[in-house]
């Protein structure tokens, strides 16, 4: 048997995640048609939890079933909900690039413990998702803000240029939790091991036993 292509493997794994960066700008718009602008704490929560309901939906689709969406997408619509209200408040709706940066450390604070709870039992080190959201996040409005985009209008989540840069790096993050071909549902049964004075006609018969002939007896 042939070792499998690891390298490709995660490539094609880190690309379809990539093409998650496209569910950003959707949810911005669909968090602005509900809310409107980021100005006050309703808008930044009801905002805040529509665009993380749209997030949360692309990044499953996006896992290659890496993430459990009956999990992953409330999560994400708590966390971001939370976030923004925590960050925008904090920073008194501000749009510079100090408040923008200061309010993605704030919203990443709340939607990263969220999310890492959402994440798979298998991913260990699960925290370390947490401790990363509050710099990608901010690092996401960092690079929509000087990427000349209007954030003076109160979006409720960064553009094209953060979200390609958040992704690239959080893609980068979730391989390293959950590599290429592991799968939320998917957990390992361990072989039975016979007790003492066990009959292996009540058991059945192992997996490695050769096929009785058609007419023997036991």
């Amino acid at each position: 048997m042939t070792e499998p292509n690891l390298p490709a493997a995660f490539l094609r794994t880190w690309s379809v995640w990539l093409a998650s960066a496209l569910a950003f700008p959707i949810a911005g718009l669909a968090g602005t048609a509900v809310a409107g602008r980021v100005d006050d704490a309703g808008s930044a929560l009801l905002g805040g939890t529509v665009a993380g309901l749209v997030l949360g939906v692309g990044q499953s689709l996006a896992s290659r079933r890496r993430l459990d969406p009956r999990r992953w997408i409330p999560g994400t619509a708590v966390g971001m909900g939370g976030g923004l209200l925590l960050g925008a408040w904090a920073v008194g709706y501000g749009t510079t690039l100090a408040d923008l940066a200061a309010m993605g450390v704030l919203t990443g604070l709340v939607l990263g413990p969220a999310q890492a709870i959402a994440l798979p039992a298998r991913a260990a080190h699960r925290w370390i998702w947490a401790l990363a959201l509050p710099a990608l996040w901010a690092l996401g409005w960092t690079a929509t803000t000087l990427g000349g985009i209007t954030v003076e209008e109160q979006f409720t989540i960064f553009g094209l240029y953060g979200a390609v840069t958040f992704t690239a790096l959080s893609g980068l993050l979730l391989h390293r939790l959950l590599p290429a071909g592991t799968h939320p549902d998917r957990a390992r049964r361990p072989p039975h091991r016979r007790s003492p004075g066990e009959d292996p006609a009540v058991v059945g018969p192992s997996a490695d036993s050769p096929p009785r002939e058609r007419g023997a007896r036991p």
